[in-house]
């Protein structure tokens, strides 16, 4: 079979599983809808989310269609616009602005906030435990090939947790057509039974790696996908991975918190030439990956 045709087949069966797996039932909005609210709730406070619902109030009478200035937030949590179109070239335009969607209930936010936890690549650091996990050689990491099983995996419910997220039916229908676009990117882990069992996606601009979202089924595995794709990211030339806030995971792996003001002056250096275009290929595997030191970026493509 031709690369072409070959390609069609798969473009095709991904089309499908979409249809399938990008969508809920009254049943699953109306619970997704009450857990969100409630988290949004316990985690933020009335008095916090009063911003946004003034906001929100206000544009019922006369919305602001066009996009923020990413440097003029409503709120503290830098909130700086409500979203209305999440096409491609609105998203687009919004991650060349720097700003990105959020929110677990009501209308979904623009957000913009005044530190950006962000990964300069040669800052990447893997821990000793990770590189001896990496060097067993019990998971294969792939870029692109199942990104509708990684973003569904990602909407999932987590262990111990409640289950809220915000990558609902209409998100991963935006960014699977931002896929198709050729801005996002996924990177699949399979254990040795060819089982999904980590991996994650993000959107890719210029010489910038914008991470979105990331799933673990087994141990660390996250964490090995993720080290795979730095190594990549550093090795096309990308800049910086923006990891949006700061978690423990992204800190201890070299991630640091930036000023809006820094992220945005990078931004408009590096989203608007460079990076990898079409579909990522790997080009090392995880044993390879273990052995890049911090501070020593890999190989220069030939």
């Amino acid at each position: 079979m031709a690369v072409t045709e070959l390609n069609s087949v798969t473009d095709s069966a991904a089309a499908e599983q979409r249809s399938s797996q990008f969508q809920e039932s009254l049943l699953q909005t109306a619970t997704h809808c009450g857990l969100s609210a409630a988290y949004s709730l316990r985690k933020n406070g009335l008095r916090h989310l009063l911003p946004y619902w003034r906001r929100w109030l206000a544009e019922c009478v006369l919305p602001r269609r066009e996009l923020p200035d990413p440097e003029q937030p409503f709120d503290s949590n830098g909130r700086v616009g409500l979203v209305y179109d999440l096409s491609v070239p609105a998203l687009t335009a919004a991650y060349q602005r720097g700003i990105y969607t959020a929110g677990h209930f009501g209308t979904l936010a623009w957000m913009s906030p005044p530190q950006r936890c962000v990964l300069f690549l040669h800052e990447f650091h893997m821990a000793k435990r990770l590189r001896q996990f990496m060097r067993q050689g019990h998971y294969t990491v792939t870029f692109d090939r199942d990104f509708e099983g990684v973003i569904t995996a990602c909407a999932g419910r987590r262990q111990g947790r409640w289950h809220v997220t915000w990558i609902t039916p209409r998100i991963m229908r935006a960014y699977a057509a931002l896929r198709e676009d050729g801005c996002v990117h996924s990177f699949e882990v399979w254990n040795s039974k060819g089982e999904l069992v980590g991996g994650g996606y993000g959107v890719a601009l210029g010489r910038i790696f914008f991470t979105e979202s990331q799933f673990s089924h087994e141990d660390n595995t996250s964490k090995l996908g993720f080290s795979v794709l730095n190594w990549h990211l550093a090795r096309w030339g990308y800049i910086l991975n923006d990891g949006k806030n700061p978690t423990p995971t992204i800190l201890n792996m070299g991630f640091r918190s930036i000023p809006r003001t820094e992220f945005l002056r990078c931004l408009a250096d590096n989203v608007g030439s460079g990076g990898n275009a079409g579909r990522w290929e790997t080009e090392a595997d995880p044993m390879t990956v273990a052995k890049w030191q911090p501070g020593v970026a890999p190989p220069a493509a030939e």
